[in-house]
């Protein structure tokens, strides 16, 4: 068995509180090791959250037709 599965072995069994203890404690342990790796995993987590929001603003329009107006319509153009 590896260290990262006795170590989830061991974090499963803890209450909520105290799992949220470690994975603090584990995010400031990637700052310490790889700065670039803590990067990433808010990079990633942006991105999930960007595509979320995303998708939930945009639930239900796939049906909608197009606008009704053209470029002609457009008074400015830049």
């Amino acid at each position: 068995m590896t260290v990262a599965e006795k170590v989830h072995q061991r974090v499963l069994i803890l209450p909520e509180q105290l799992q949220a203890e470690v994975l603090n404690f584990v995010e400031f342990l990637l700052t310490k090791v790889e700065p670039d790796l803590q990067i990433t995993l808010q990079y990633r987590e942006n991105q999930e959250w960007f595509e979320l929001s995303l998708t939930m603003a945009m639930r239900g329009m796939e049906d909608e037709e197009g606008p009704d107006y053209t470029l002609a319509d457009l008074k400015e153009r830049f």
